[in-house]
This record gives C-alpha cells, structure tokens and sequence, in this order.
C-alpha cells in the first residue's frame, strides 16, 4: 500500500463535518460531479438511473478531465465546490496536499474499475500493430539519433518509425495535459517505450522524465479537447488519422473503428481485466466525506453505482465497457461506501 493510499484511506480528521457545516450557509439538493471524460460515460450512466429510479434529482456531471477535476474538488469546501471527482488516474501527492491546503481534509477513494488506452483509426484502413517504441518513436519531442545524441524528432511518416508501417504521415489524435487519459498515455506508453532505450540509464531522474513525458508539437500529435467522441466523430470520416482514447469509446463504436494491437495484443474487455494488454489502467472516483450526509442523495448514489444491478456480472455497467472490479474487489467498495456519514440534515 502507497503511502498517498494510506493517507486517503486511513485519514480520520476530527471536526471535519462541523467545520464543514460552517464553511457555507447554504444548501444545495443536487449532486455536483466533475472530473475525467473517460469516467464520465459511466458515472453518467448511473447517475440516469440514479434520477429515474429514486427520490432525488439526477446529479450533475462535468467532464473537465481528471486534473481540471481535482483543482475543482481540491478548491475547497461548500456547496459552491464539487462532492465527488472522477480521474482516469490515481490522484497525485500534489493534488492530496492541495486538497488538504483548502481544508478538503477527509477523502475517500474508490477504485471503480479497469479501462484501456486504445490507438485507434477509422475501419476502412488496414489496422497496425505497434509496440511501445515504436508509439515513442512517433509521438516523441526528441529521439536519440545516430550518433547516440537527443535530436527533434526526425519522423514525418510511420514508415520512417518501421518500415513494416504505413507510408503515411504520423498524425495522431490525443488528450490534452488535463486529462487523465494524456497522464495515463505519457506514464503507460511513452515512458514504457522510452525505457527501451540504453541512452536512459545514463539519465538523471529530471533528464529522464524530460525525455521521455515530452510529446513534440509539430503537427504530429494534435491536442483534440476532452471529449473523446469528437474524437472518434473525427476518425469516421478521416483515414489519415489516428485517435487515442479509453476502451469504452472503442466498444461503443464497434463496426465505425478500430484499434491497432499493441505489442502484438488487441484490446479487448478480457486482455484489459487480466492486464495482458500493456496500455490496461485503473480509473477512480474519489469523494468528500465533508459531504456526505449534507448533500442529499450522496450515499444513494454510492449504493446505485456499487449496487449488483450496475456492477455484478450481468449489470449496466459491464454493458457500457466498464471493466468492473472482481468479486472481492466489488464487496470492498460496498463496504467502503456503507461506512460513509449518512444524512444528518446539516448545511454547508
């Protein structure tokens, strides 16, 4: 267990909900949600069913990608900031101390479920598998060049990464710095390529990261906004591109895209749940227990998301593309979520 999950977790901070109550007078009887554009598919799902099944009103769901998420829930404490944040990503150090800086002391973390970054195209171009070096090679600010030295990346074609690839110019469609999917993507698959290359042992830490999280801005990669589906609308009608996005995009849009294979596995739901396929991640939502029990309808929605109707084997969840959490996993969320304040009937 990380120490950041120790502290989210395990942090019991007395006085938190009657400092809470007096950070703001005034009420508020819907559910604020904000956060990553790849958890928002399904947190919206279920807020739905959420608002037509019971007693409360249909939340509120903002996608402002996971880090614009957590400045938002991070700024402080009343009904004027967030309840919960979705992330494609676990949240940083940074972020937990800037929540804590704001007197959003008491979070809790859950982990949702699996998701893949998939690098897709339009399905009437013949599909490419391409492995995490060749993904740097392409998409990279520098790469080393012949004599061993960093050089602006030279590679205007994907024939010039492998000659196995396309004679087409690399362009690529992606998330912006915001997101947690770009995050995830720069972690998962520039930096695994990147530690492909001896050059790197030789590195700093500081060197090292430059390297290999720097994405070139020369046309190659083009920073396409938060909303994966412009996206995959983009890729429909263009054959000389490609996208990066979450699975769930791809499943929804099967028979109009398709992805390429990486390092000679596809993306598929049993390859992402297993971790067979090398760009698998985990998503999260975290919330403030500052909340819980004076925003109406926060333990409900809780229970809706975890319950066996979205979550269990056959539940909405699944058929949406979330790759749902094991047994085990699925129970500890439940009990999680049961421990949570209920309503008290005090304001913010």
């Amino acid at each position: 267990m990380t120490q950041l999950k120790k502290i989210i977790t395990g942090i019991a901070v007395a006085g938190t909900l009657a400092s809470a109550t007096q950070a703001v007078a005034a009420t508020r009887d819907t559910i604020n949600i904000v956060g990553s554009s790849t958890v928002y598919p399904f947190a919206t799902v279920v807020a739905e069913r959420f608002g037509s099944t019971g007693k409360f009103p249909t939340p509120k769901l903002e996608s402002t990608g996971s880090g614009g998420g957590m400045k938002l829930f991070c700024a402080g404490v009343g009904t004027e900031h967030p309840d919960i944040t979705n992330a494609s990503r676990r949240m940083k150090s940074s972020e937990f101390t800037m929540c804590n800086d704001n007197g959003v002391k008491d979070i809790t973390e859950f982990r949702i479920g699996s998701d893949g970054i998939v690098i897709a195209s339009s399905n009437e171009i013949d599909n490419i598998d391409l492995t995490l070096e060749e993904i740097f090679l392409a998409l990279a600010a520098k790469v080393p060049g012949k004599d061993g030295q960093l050089i602006d990346n030279p590679n205007k074609n994907w024939s010039d990464v492998d000659s196995s690839l396309p004679n087409k110019p690399i362009r690529v469609m992606g998330p912006p710095p915001t997101s947690g999917t770009r995050d995830a993507f720069v972690e998962i698959a520039m930096e695994g390529g990147c530690k492909k290359f001896d050059i790197t042992k030789e590195m700093s830490k500081n060197e090292k990261k430059e390297f290999c999280e720097s994405i070139r801005e020369d046309g190659a990669f083009i920073e396409a906004g938060e909303n994966d589906n412009l996206i995959v609308q983009k890729l429909t009608s263009d054959t000389s591109s490609y996208g990066i996005f979450g699975y769930s995009f791809l499943e929804e849009n099967a028979g109009k895209i398709q992805a390429a294979h990486i390092d000679g596995v596809e993306p598929t739901y049993d390859n992402i749940a297993s971790d067979k396929y090398p760009l698998s991640r985990s998503l999260w939502f975290y919330v403030k227990k500052q909340h819980m029990g004076v925003i109406p309808g926060m333990q409900e929605y809780l229970n809706e998301f975890f319950s066996p109707r979205a979550m269990g084997k056959n539940g909405y969840l699944k058929d949406v593309g979330l790759i749902v959490p094991t047994k085990d996993q699925w129970k500890e969320l439940q009990k999680t979520a049961k421990q949570l304040p209920s309503m008290t009937g005090n304001e913010l």
